[in-house]
């Protein structure tokens, strides 16, 4: 048995982005930048009102309320701005691009329209003092041209879309999202949906990676049954590796009960063990090896909150590092109550953070810890980790904190 730091640098040893793709605006939300994002443009491309109202060229005072002024021309947005040379006021709408003499725009709310006449234009009377600069979107004060706007690494969500899309950026590069195979062994394992024969049990583990994967950014190309029938394993591993998978995950079978085949069947294969066992709880058991034909094999244990820590603490990391991301940034909060566990083994406890009327944060650990009880992590917010060195952490100790995923930060919720 290793201790958990060494079974991630293993996992991880060479482990870099995988490869670049360029990837259209719309298939972009959930996948990794792979290069930055410099604009070509800037963001307004030009000045432009910030409300309904009046234009005015103030020449840079101040206008008091009660001066009355004419306007030239009605502005919308789409128009091109007017060449009114001699003119001072325009009326103009929110968007719309402003005239180059124009240095404020007085909203409607703070102007009253004097009904003209046939010998005079239309006029307003200004409702309050006229400050220069009020109002208006100049162009690059939000983006300017040549800035980088979004970082290599950068998770993209519908808030970088939106950023995007307002640049007139249509495709980005992106990293090849990791492909991932899942073997499920276990005769006793049944399909959510199918009737329980005696002794059954629901296959909780797989639809649980199937989605954790999406979510951590990866792509599963298959997920198949094999029991506990070496054959049925080797033939789904050949199929997986047929399809150019990156990592093959199995659950079960790697402890060292009479039905734990994986080991014996990957070392038939010929495959490099990186490690059997590893100092960690829950999922001491789990197998990482390198298959003979280039990827990874994790093999997680089969109780489902023993695969959840797995997944999340060992074959994440390496997951991080395909998509060309750093490792991920360090996150405490103080524990509300104790925690105790054994003294040599890495701990990860399910919990929920909760913001006090005060607003300070804190991590509650559920009682409820046991690998087989999905409960109770179904209603947690994040994880907790304890490192292998310390026993016990007392109420106020300051722990690491992470999110149920490496692209999520954990959430909270109030007491």
């Amino acid at each position: 048995m290793i201790g958990y730091h060494e079974a991630v640098a293993r996992l991880r040893e060479g482990a870099s982005l995988l490869a670049v793709q360029r990837v259209s605006l719309r298939a972009a939300v959930g996948r990794v930048l792979a290069a930055d994002v410099v604009s070509g443009s800037a963001l307004p491309p030009f000045d432009n009102a910030a409300m309904d109202g009046i234009a005015l060229a103030s020449g840079g005072q101040v206008q008091p309320a009660g001066s009355e002024w004419e306007t030239a021309a009605r502005i919308g947005a789409g128009d091109v701005s007017p060449s009114h040379d001699a003119a001072r006021a325009w009326e103009i709408m929110t968007g719309a691009p402003l005239p180059s003499r124009a240095d404020t725009v007085m909203p409607v709310e703070h102007i009253e329209h004097i009904a003209p006449t046939l010998e005079v234009a239309a006029r307003v009377r200004l409702l309050a003092d006229a400050r220069p600069g009020a109002n208006i979107r100049r162009l690059g004060e939000d983006v300017r041209a040549g800035q980088t706007v979004l970082e290599s690494g950068r998770l993209i969500e519908a808030a970088q879309l939106m950023l995007l899309a307002g640049l007139g950026i249509d495709d980005v590069a992106v990293a090849r999202r990791p492909r991932v195979a899942l073997l499920v062994t276990g005769r006793e394992i049944v399909a959510p949906g199918e009737p329980l024969p005696p002794g059954g049990i629901h296959d909780a583990t797989s639809p649980y990676l199937a989605a954790a994967l999406i979510a951590a950014g990866a792509e599963p190309v298959r997920r198949v049954r094999v029991g506990d029938d070496v054959e049925a394993f080797q033939a789904a591993l050949d199929a997986a590796l047929a399809e150019g998978v990156d990592l093959v995950l199995s659950t079960g079978a790697v402890s060292k009960g009479y039905y734990d085949f994986v080991p014996h069947a990957l070392d038939a294969r010929g495959a490099q063990r990186l490690f059997h066992g590893v100092a960690l709880r829950p999922g001491k058991p789990v197998l990482g090896a390198r298959l003979p034909e280039g990827p990874l094999f994790v093999g997680l244990p089969g109780n489902p909150l023993s695969t959840a820590v797995g997944f999340r603490f060992l074959v994440e990391p390496v997951l991080r590092a395909w998509l060309g991301m750093p490792e991920e940034a360090e996150f405490r909060l103080p524990l509300a109550t104790s925690c105790g566990k054994r003294a040599g083994l890495h701990a990860a406890y399910h919990a929920t953070l909760r913001c006090d009327a005060d607003g300070r944060l804190s991590a509650h650990v559920a009682e409820a810890q046991a690998s087989f009880r999905l409960l109770p992590f179904s209603r947690s917010s994040a994880w907790i980790t304890l490192p292998a060195e310390e026993a016990h952490a007392p109420a106020g100790t300051r722990v690491l904190v992470h999110g149920h995923g490496h692209l999520h930060p954990p959430s909270w919720t109030l007491f």
